[in-house]
């Protein structure tokens, strides 16, 4: 089960198609659309950080958008490549860091902002949790076994952070951002759990979770 399912991932790819086809037509290269999206998430992080919380909401939700745009590209325009497959992967982890790195020097400085040595630590556990989603899939996909299952991916850390982020800000004495670094701490290490009973089960010949 995921929180974006196909049909939502469908719906957004028909809406996204008319832009995909103009960056084909103006030969935008996928690699240019991966830098682009690192860039917004990496401003993202410092917006957040100096306490800019609907700022960076916008720009992380802006980077995500951006960052559905390079795999498009890729195949429409057969522009595949095994780089910048690397490339892509490599600077989404990146944000992901970055991202929670933004959100704990926030809540870390901020006024009013209770327990922040613990929220610090559970942004921590929030980065870890997230390498270890992308990192569990990647490595499954080197045994060859197709892993995406699980809760809570990519797409969906962003929306749940850049959405509330966007509407209501930190809230008050940042216990917004402090209950969706919490949120996401636990969904995303409960996806890494899934991702090991899968990869388990299939390794030992028995049915995995669909």
């Amino acid at each position: 089960m995921k929180l974006v399912t196909k049909s939502l991932e469908r719906a957004y790819m028909g809406l996204t198609e008319p832009v995909v086809t103009w960056l084909l037509k103006r030969q935008v290269r996928p690699n240019t659309l991966t830098t682009l999206g690192a860039l917004l998430v990496a401003v993202s992080a410092v917006a957040f950080g100096f306490g800019w919380i609907r700022t960076g909401g916008a720009l992380l939700l802006a980077s995500g958008v951006v960052d559905t745009f390079d795999g498009q590209v890729a195949r429409r325009g057969g522009l595949v490549s095994k780089f910048g497959a690397f490339y892509d992967s490599t600077l989404d982890r990146v944000g992901d860091g970055a991202t929670f790195i933004g959100i704990a020097a926030y809540l870390l400085k901020a006024p009013g902002v209770a327990l922040r040595i613990e929220t610090a630590v559970v942004c921590m556990i929030a980065i870890l949790s997230s390498l270890l989603v992308s990192y569990a899939r990647a490595r499954a996909e080197g045994l060859g076994l197709d892993c995406k299952v699980g809760i809570v991916q990519r797409a969906e850390r962003m929306i749940m952070i850049g959405v509330p982020s966007l509407i209501v800000g930190a809230g008050p004495n940042g216990i917004v951002l402090q209950g969706l670094t919490v949120v996401l701490a636990i969904l995303s290490t409960i996806t890494v759990v899934q991702r090991f009973v899968y990869v388990y089960q299939v390794t030992e010949g028995t049915p995995g979770p669909k």
